[in-house]
């Protein structure tokens, strides 16, 4: 919303202005778009559920010789987290495998309310699983991938639609964009795009939109429908993917329709 404010609503910063971000890890373009306005960002990882332990206490511990590092680079590093906040600095949230699920203490949480069997599928070996799937670079650093549920099997290929959506989300006529799948009698599923547009782009086609995710990705990562909409989002601003799952699969398998024409 910052960056993509008119330009006649910005005022000038007197001093530089900390941002604490959640969710999914800002891409490149927004990154350096908060960055030219006077903020600097740092992207943390949280949940509700583990408040006690694990929300908001990592970070991206940022180090000074990265400030040279072309942006790309920054962006990458910034969407890393793992270094533990003070305040938990002697609980050690342990992930042995990479690519798996974040794990959390399970006594310092109880159970779901109301809700006994989503609390059976989350604890598992005593830890309450979060549901999001990361990877633990060398230095320590972890970094989230994508939900699991989120995740799209295309092909036998795993696609991660936070991947997609950051080339989307670069593309110049495009405000925000969120990826599900979309069921394929196939492939078993595809991307499906929900995108909204910025204003006096109108015009823009989907096929226009695919071409660009194809030039900056493998084509089985690249969206094959594309639909132009605002995003359904929480008081927050979080967008209700459940929503956008179940409008893709009311589309039905999108290689009968591919047949059909």
């Amino acid at each position: 919303m910052i960056a993509n404010s008119p330009l006649n609503d910005r005022k000038p910063l007197t001093h530089k202005v900390e941002i604490l971000t959640g969710g999914s890890s800002p891409p490149p373009h927004v990154l350096s778009k908060m960055e030219e306005l006077g903020f600097r960002v740092t992207h943390g990882y949280g949940i509700t559920e583990a408040y006690e332990t694990y929300s908001a206490a990592t970070s991206c511990l940022w180090k000074p010789e990265w400030d040279s590092l072309p942006l790309e680079e920054r962006a990458a590093l910034k969407s890393r987290q793992g270094v533990q906040h003070l305040c938990i600095e002697k609980v050690d949230v342990r992930v042995p495998d990479t690519m798996e699920r974040v794990p959390a203490d399970g006594k310092s949480i109880g159970e779901i309310l109301k809700d006994v069997k989503a609390t059976k599928e989350a604890f598992k070996g005593r830890w309450f699983h979060t549901g999001d799937l990361a990877v633990k670079h060398p230095d320590g650093y972890i970094e989230i991938k994508d939900r699991l549920k989120d995740i799209i099997i295309s092909g036998g290929e795993n696609i991660s639609t936070l991947e997609v959506e950051r080339v989307l989300c670069s593309h110049p006529a495009i405000v925000e964009a969120a990826v599900v799948a979309r069921p394929d009698d196939h492939w078993g599923q595809t991307p499906c795009a929900f995108v909204k547009l910025k204003e006096g782009y109108e015009e823009i086609t989907s096929d226009e939109i695919i071409k660009f995710c194809r030039d900056h990705l493998p084509h089985y990562m690249a969206p094959r429908t594309v639909l132009f909409e605002d995003l359904p989002t929480t008081s927050t601003g979080k967008v209700q993917k459940f929503i956008l799952r179940e409008k893709a699969k009311a589309l039905g398998s999108l290689f009968n329709t591919e047949r059909e024409v």
